[in-house]
Formats: structure tokens, C-alpha cells, sequence
């Protein structure tokens, strides 16, 4: 046999040859170091944030466990609010302190200071129960405090049997999502096995919010002691809920002076901007738009330069306003203070998490001119607790029966303070006998709160300044007096100087939910009757802006109405510019007082494609179907 090596048959290594070579050994020890490497320090890596975070949670549960507060402190009701005005946070207060009556103890509690995966542990307090008091903001979204709260409820699964809740709502009925977040939170809570132990209350702010909510209250707590088997106390008297400090010698640079959150920011300006960190916006134009008439239209710029706020077209501008000092004054006349006179409210619960009705210490004066509602008609509770001060028999009566539930009540209290628009100052003048410490009068009132304006410019167009369009409010009530709006009389001052001293307006940005076609090829239809045209203006810059950039941009239509053509035809010459260089598909106007009949009408719109249509304006003056608009009516009021 013959025995041959082909050619692709490999020679057998000498046996003194070493089987790795020093290149192999170095190639392997190279890709073993940077694999180890890789395993271990990259490791090492994760690890460490992971680590922070969960003892960044660890700590925060610690800090915000609203079960060991109550605990710690006796309570068994926990009312949270989901507040964006300040209503819900006050009628919170109010169901808090009203436990008191029934052998109870509640804490109100803003659901994004706590924990609220905490809730699966409520039932190992005896007889507890959770009160939820939500608002609805906008187009059926959760109040900035209670985004985290919807978002966990969505997200979470958690298991909520043996927790026992109520809901009430506050909303407004013209809107689309009326109630929606109250209605949310009540079918969620159920949905995760908690217990509803009292039907969901609906407030309607369209129509007679404070009794809708006290019609709810009445029935709720005798369901409640039901319910727990314990009976009310009788207690009515008036509890105070912050003791009263008066500071004589302190340093001028400790007092607050009108700033919503950190002491002198208003002095020194740090980013990010927020609802407690607003910025001192310059105001650079301040116009009026209207062109004859008794109203005041006006058009104001601020000016965001190096401030790093970000806005979208439609979202919200919020303003903190002032109140009108002549109002302030004469309040302090009225009860003989001193307004001047450095004071501290404290919190009598010291395991409170809000140590103060407002930033302290304060004077009275920048209390009252910065932090407190002074013009809106007081709800029944500030009556109620006011009247113990009515020295005149007569008139403690008929405040305590304008707080009570009896129809007579609720007939006095709608005619005589709601229907008569009285406000605090108001009432003690036509009341001579009501002279309250001014220190509970404080720790009664609301807070001042911020106003919202759609904003009415792009910032693709205008990136460092914010546009409002609004209407000063004034008119005369039945008692003769002349009430003014807060925001929109302080804003008409506002005016640009030239003498080196800007007038500010301070100011955050709320994002919003209404916002133009992601597409910028889909057609739209906008309505906005007077000062609701001013998102519009924003949305119709944008459009213009895009097609600058060479972008193809869908039809673009707007339908506005207002009383006089010659009057308050608001941006009309934008508007009509806006239309002649196409921007505007069709500008479409109705005037309902140029003629002898009060009547303007906008007949048969058809198409016969989906569209979007945007429409802000007064209640009750439209109908639509949102996919197709095969007619659309609108009667101006």
C-alpha cells in the first residue's frame, strides 16, 4: 500500500514546539483582561445609581408616609386635593376639620407631598377612610399636584382591599370631560378593591359649586357615623387651626414681602421657573386692542428673555396678581388695624406638613395684597366661623343661617352674597356689627391664586416672549358697588416705562393638552369669539412659520365673532393679512350687535374629510360633530 501526505494534509507539530506561541499568550491575556473588565467594572457600574435610587425611595418613604403621620398623631380620615384654583384644597380643610364633630381627627393632605402607594395600608388604622376632593383642569386632566398620583393609579396595580373612600369632584359641566378626574378616582379606587362608602359627590362650578359641595357634605357624614357606628359630637364651635405670633424687632430681611415660595426670589432669580418659583417677567408691550367701546381689550407682552422658559403654542400662561390696595386699606379702616404690624400664623399641629396659611412672616398689608382672596364672595364656612364675632343678635343669625342647610339659608346666601357679588370688605361694611380679628380673618380667607391665559403667540415666532389677550373685567353689582377683576385691572397697569424701572408680572408657563395637528398637512377649524381667539393667534403663527420653512401646510380655517366690527374686531389686521397671504385658508366673522337684532350666525360649513376642530369660546353657542362637520350654528350671546 502506498502511503502518501497530500498537499492540504497538515505536518504533525514538533513535539518541542510549545503549543501557544508568546503572541497567542499575549492576544489571549489581552481579550481575558477586557472581558474581566467588562464583566466586572461594568458591573460595577449599574449598581451604584440603582443603589442611590433605592435609598433615595427608602428615604423618601420616610419623609412622606402620611400612615405613620396619622398614626403618630391620632388621626383616622385623610382628605386628599387635587387642586390647580385652590378649591378643592379649601373644601379638603373643611372636611378635615369637620371630623372633629364626630368623635374623629382628619389631615388634609396634597397627594404630591405623601406616598401614595401608602394607601394599601390605611385599614390598619381603626374606623380610617380616605376623602378624595379632585379637580378636573382643562381638557379632563389631573391638577399639576395630582399628575403623579393619575399617573401611579394608571401604571400601578395595587391592592387596595379593606381601604374605605369617597369622592367628590369639582369640574365644570360646559366642559367636554366634565368631572373626568373625579370620575376617574372614584372607578379606579373600586377597580384596585377599595370600598366606596359613600356615592361619588359631582361639584359643578358652572352652576353653584359651594352647594353642590355643602348638599354633599350633609349626607356624607351621617353616612359616615353610620357607617363607623359613632354619633356626632355636637361640637359646632369654632376651631382655630393657627395661633397667632407678632413679631416686634425682626430683621426686614426675614419678613416676606409677596414671594410665592423661597424667601427675596423675587430678588434673586434662580431657573427652573415654576408655580413656586415664578419669574418676574419685564411686560414690553402693553396695547389696547379694541378700537371704541366701554371695554377694555388689551394686549400684553412678556418678555422671557434668559429666563430658559420653553412654551408650545397653546399652552397657558399663569400670572400672580395683586390685590388693589384702596381694597386692603380700607379693610384695615374698617377693623381698626394696624396693617403694617409684622405677624406669624402657626400651625397649632406641629406634625402638619403646612406650617402656615401663607408665607410668614408677613405683614398684614402683603398678606392681604399678595396672598389672600379678598374679592370673590366668601363660601358659607368663613361666614359660619365669622358670625361668633357679630355682636348685633340679628345679624349673627342671619350669617349662621346663610351657612346652614336649610333652604331659607341657601335662598340668603344666594341672594345676599352671591347674587349681590359682596366680598369680605363688602360684608363688614354692610354688616357693622361683624368686627372678627383680622388674624382669624386671615386664617379664613382662600388663597390668592394664580390666573391662567391662554397664550396667543408661537414660539416659533416669538421664542423669547409670551403674548395675552384678555378683557378687563369691571361692572356694578346690585348693592352698587363696582367690583374690578383682579388680574386683568392689575395687568392694565402693567405698562412699559421708560425711567429704568420695568414693570414685571410674575409668571410660569402650564403646558396643555391643546395643541395643533401633529401633521401639519391636516386641515383645522378654529372658533374663537372674542378674547378666544388668542390660542388661535398662536396656532395661526405657527402655520405661518411652517410654511416659511417650506413645509405644506393643510387648510387652515377661522371663524371668529365679536360685537362691533368697528369696535373689538380683536387683531384684525393680523388676521386679515393672515388671509391674504393664504396663512388663512378663510377667515370667516360674525358681529352680533351691528344690526338692530342681537344675532350673528355662521351657516353650513361642509366637508367630507376628517378634521380637526379647535373651538374656545362662551358656553352654549355651538354644536358639532368632531370628525365631520356637515353644518355648524353659532348665535352669539
Amino acid at each position: 500500500m502506498h502511503n502518501s501526505h497530500s498537499d492540504d494534509t497538515p505536518e504533525l507539530m514538533d513535539e518541542d514546539e510549545p503549543f501557544f506561541s508568546n503572541l497567542d499568550i499575549f492576544l489571549f491575556s489581552l481579550i481575558a483582561g477586557l472581558l474581566v473588565y467588562w464583566l466586572i467594572f461594568r458591573k460595577k457600574v449599574e449598581p451604584i445609581p440603582e443603589f442611590k435610587k433605592l435609598e433615595s425611595v427608602a428615604q423618601t418613604t420616610r419623609e412622606t408616609s402620611f400612615i405613620d403621620k396619622m398614626k403618630k398623631t391620632g388621626k383616622n380620615i385623610v382628605v386628599f386635593y387635587g387642586s390647580q384654583t385652590g378649591t378643592a384644597e379649601e373644601f379638603s380643610n373643611r372636611l378635615s376639620k369637620d371630623a372633629h364633630r364626630y368623635g374623629m381627627k382628619g389631615m388634609s393632605a396634597d397627594p404630591e407631598e405623601y406616598d401614595m402607594s401608602e394607601l394599601s395600608r390605611l385599614p390598619e388604622i381603626e374606623n380610617s377612610l380616605a376623602i378624595f376632593c379632585m379637580a378636573t383642569y382643562g381638557e379632563g386632566d389631573p391638577t399639576d399636584n395630582s399628575q403623579d398620583f393619575y399617573d401611579w393609579l394608571q401604571e400601578g396595580d395595587a391592592d387596595f382591599t379593606g381601604v374605605k373612600y369617597t369622592v367628590f369632584a369639582l369640574g365644570n359641566k360646559t366642559y367636554e370631560h366634565y368631572n373626568a378626574m373625579g370620575k376617574y378616582v372614584d372607578k379606579r379606587l373600586a377597580e384596585l378593591g377599595a370600598q366606596r362608602i359613600f356615592d361619588l359627590g359631582m361639584g359643578d362650578d358652572d352652576g353653584n359649586l359651594e352647594e353642590d359641595f355643602v348638599s354633599w357634605r350633609e349626607q356624607f357624614w351621617p353616612a359616615v357615623c353610620e357607617h363607623f357606628g359613632v354619633e356626632a359630637t355636637g361640637e359646632e364651635s369654632s376651631i382655630r387651626q393657627y395661633e397667632l405670633k407678632v413679631h416686634s424687632d425682626l430683621n426686614m430681611n426675614k419678613i416676606y414681602t409677596g414671594e410665592v415660595g423661597r424667601l427675596k426670589s423675587f430678588e434673586n432669580q434662580k431657573p427652573p421657573f415654576d408655580s413656586k418659583n415664578p419669574f418676574l417677567a419685564p411686560v414690553s408691550v402693553n396695547r389696547k386692542l379694541n378700537k371704541a367701546g366701554d371695554r377694555h381689550l388689551m394686549h400684553l407682552e412678556l418678555d422671557i428673555t434668559g429666563s430658559k422658559i420653553r412654551y408650545e403654542s397653546g399652552d397657558h400662561v399663569a400670572v400672580y396678581p395683586i390685590n388693589d390696595s384702596v381694597i386692603v386699606s380700607r379693610i384695615g379702616e374698617v377693623l381698626g388695624v394696624d396693617l403694617d404690624t409684622v405677624i406669624s400664623l402657626n400651625n397649632l399641629d406641629e406634625e402638619s406638613n403646612k406650617k402656615h396659611p401663607f408665607p410668614c412672616p408677613s405683614t398684614y398689608r402683603t398678606a392681604l395684597t399678595h396672598y389672600l382672596d379678598i374679592t370673590n364672595p366668601p363660601r358659607t364656612n368663613v361666614l359660619y366661623e365669622l358670625a361668633q364675632y357679630a355682636t348685633e343678635p340679628k345679624e349673627q343669625e342671619n350669617m349662621r343661617k346663610m351657612a346652614s342647610s336649610s333652604p331659607e339659608g341657601k335662598a340668603l346666601y344666594q341672594s345676599w352674597v352671591l347674587d349681590s357679588c359682596r366680598n369680605i370688605l363688602a360684608i363688614l361694611e354692610d354688616l357693622p356689627s361683624l368686627r372678627p380679628p383680622i388674624d382669624h380673618l386671615c386664617e379664613l380667607l382662600p388663597r390668592l391664586q394664580a390666573r391662567y391665559y391662554s397664550i396667543a403667540s408661537s414660539s416659533k415666532v416669538h421664542p423669547n416672549s409670551i403674548h395675552i389677550c384678555a378683557v378687563v373685567v369691571e361692572y356694578e353689582t346690585k348693592t352698587g358697588r363696582v367690583n374690578k377683576g383682579v388680574a386683568t385691572n392689575w395687568l392694565k397697569s402693567k405698562m412699559p416705562t421708560d425711567n429704568g424701572h420695568k414693570a414685571t408680572v410674575p409668571m410660569y408657563i402650564r403646558k396643555s393638552q391643546f395643541r395643533l395637528p401633529f401633521k401639519s398637512t391636516n386641515p383645522v377649524i378654529m372658533v374663537g369669539p372674542g378674547t378666544g381667539i388668542a390660542p388661535f393667534m398662536g396656532f395661526v403663527q405657527e402655520r405661518g412659520w411652517l410654511k416659511e420653512q417650506g413645509k405644506e401646510v393643510g387648510e387652515t380655517v377661522l371663524y371668529y365673532g365679536c360685537r362691533h366690527k368697528n369696535e373689538d374686531f380683536l387683531y384684525q389686521e393680523e388676521l386679515e393679512e393672515f388671509e391674504k397671504t393664504g396663512v388663512l385658508t378663510a377667515l370667516n366673522v360674525a358681529f352680533s350687535r351691528d344690526q338692530a337684532e342681537k344675532v350673528a350666525r355662521w351657516r353650513q360649513v361642509t366637508c367630507c374629510i376628517p378634521i380637526r376642530l379647535f373651538i374656545l369660546c362662551p358656553k352654549s353657542m355651538y354644536s358639532f360633530c368632531e370628525e365631520k362637520v356637515h353644518s355648524f350654528e353659532y348665535v352669539a350671546e
